[in-house]
């Protein structure tokens, strides 16, 4: 069994006040739930209007599989055209 840790921190440019970010993020996060079945939860940046730290989490049976799912997690995201994607770190445990 191997835990997959995928930390991305995004900035979302049209953010005005952290009720825009909080929109944006609710989005992001049932998409990930349902595409990957994941779970996310920002752990960054909470008072930042247009900055946000996510974790997102997955497990899966070997490594090569949970590393595979991160990095089209990862490719996802680059794909938005509300934020963008400013870095990401994969840890596979």
């Amino acid at each position: 069994m191997t835990i997959g840790i995928l930390k991305v921190s995004i900035w979302v440019p049209e953010s005005n006040s952290l009720k825009t970010k909080r929109m944006v993020l609710h989005s992001i996060k049932a998409q990930l739930r349902n595409r990957f079945n994941v779970a996310v939860t920002q752990i960054a940046d909470e008072d930042k209007w247009q900055k946000a730290t996510l974790a997102i989490v997955g497990v899966e049976k070997t490594k090569a599989h949970m590393n595979s799912i991160l990095s089209r997690i990862s490719d996802f995201l680059g794909g938005f055209g509300n934020f963008e994607l400013i870095d990401h770190c994969i840890e596979l445990i």
